[in-house]
């Protein structure tokens, strides 16, 4: 016997919680009809022309730009002691010779917080000292192990320089050109932050049970490992070695379009405009492929932003000249997605501060849509 009442819980359900405002934060916001991104009340745009990532990485964490002494004093205590744990080394040594990596940076920023010493301190200055560290250690975890699946050894870093030095110097085994580690830092400074990403929005979700930072930026390596999310750089640079040169982009775009097929680097959940990371990050592609000499994956770029934005009027995103500008700078393709998480951790950890300071179980309803009112059977008499 069965009635007809209807099961609902009589609210609104968006899917993928779109236009949805789960939390109130002090941390960045996106105008997505004017094209605006702000960081703690600054310009991301002005901030990536003028400041470092390491001062955008205080701005995030403490709410506000430094005095000179401060920032001196930070950069002191921040960039002079990158290192990796001996035992986090050892185990990526482990890994397979098939694992990607951001496979490997999950497992290895998981095994991170078995050797912090502020492990089970939850005071805010303790888990501070692990957002820096995290920082740190993030971008020496990528290059360590891209140079141990190519049979190399890691390199370590050189103390008291920034995290695009750093970086670029422990993966090629090279000082970087000051353009190179200035276009690199000003990409950091425009991926740092983005308000309520799915990576971010999984950071507060395990932050607000209380787990630990490590738990919580592992919970956020994971979904930025989804194709959804992260990656869509490396299709970028999957297309351009496509296209191989400009004058066969318009033919090959067309097919794409005519065949109803999703053009990497355009559109943006968010934004109606242009995104406004694109501008800086188009001219600094352009000045860094002119310097290397690989100036045809730029021309290339240019016209499958012309292409779509002529036949479509729809907007080039962050991820459209990313990934000329890392060709260029000589990252590895694979490492596109990973950089991601270079720098998107000063925001991770901004959010997961920020969630502690007023913290309540983030805790959504779904909408049920299955079927209702069916009387149990014995198994013997189902169907």
């Amino acid at each position: 016997m069965t009635n007809d009442k209807k099961f609902s819980n009589t609210i609104q359900a968006e899917a993928g919680l779109a236009d949805i405002v789960a939390c109130e934060s002090e941390i960045c916001f996106i105008d997505g009809a004017t094209g605006k991104l702000v960081y703690r009340g600054y310009d991301a745009l002005e901030l990536a022309r003028k400041s470092t990532f390491e001062e955008v990485a205080y701005l995030l964490w403490y709410g506000c730009l430094p005095r000179k002494r401060e920032y001196q004093a930070f950069l002191d205590g921040f960039t002079g002691s990158m290192s990796l744990p001996m035992e986090t080394v050892m185990i990526m040594r482990m890994f397979p010779k098939a694992a990607t990596p951001m496979e490997v940076i999950r497992t290895a920023v998981s095994s991170l917080g078995h050797w912090d010493p502020d492990s089970g301190n939850t005071r805010l200055d303790a888990c501070m000292r692990k957002a820096q560290r995290l920082t740190l250690r993030i971008p020496l975890l990528i290059s360590a192990h891209q140079r141990l699946r190519e049979g190399l050894e890691p390199v370590q870093p050189i103390s008291g320089h920034g995290i695009a030095f750093n970086f670029l110097y422990t993966l090629l085994a090279k000082k970087p050109d000051p353009l190179i580690e200035r276009a690199f830092d000003a990409a950091l400074i425009l991926h740092a932050d983005h308000e309520l990403n799915a990576s971010t929005f999984a950071a507060r979700v395990t932050a607000a049970t209380m787990s630990d930072v490590y738990s919580t930026i592992t919970s956020a390596i994971g979904t930025l490992k989804g194709p959804l999310h992260g990656g869509a750089n490396m299709e970028v640079m999957q297309l351009i070695e496509e296209i191989d040169r400009p004058e066969n982009a318009e033919k090959i775009i067309l097919d794409k379009l005519s065949r109803g097929i999703k053009v990497p680097g355009f559109g943006h959940r968010v934004y109606r405009c242009e995104d406004p990371r694109v501008g800086i990050l188009r001219d600094y592609a352009q000045k860094v492929t002119d310097w290397t000499g690989k100036k045809n994956t730029f021309e290339i770029t240019q016209e499958i932003e012309r292409i779509v934005l002529e036949k479509t009027k729809v907007f080039p995103n962050v991820d459209l000249y990313t990934a000329s500008l890392y060709d260029a700078i000589e990252l590895p393709r694979e490492l596109f997605t990973p950089v991601f998480a270079v720098s998107r951790v000063v925001g991770w950890t901004s959010h997961i501060l920020e969630q502690w300071s007023d913290n309540r179980l983030i805790r959504p309803r779904a909408e049920y849509c299955g079927r209702e009112n069916l009387e149990y059977r014995d198994m013997n008499d189902r169907a």
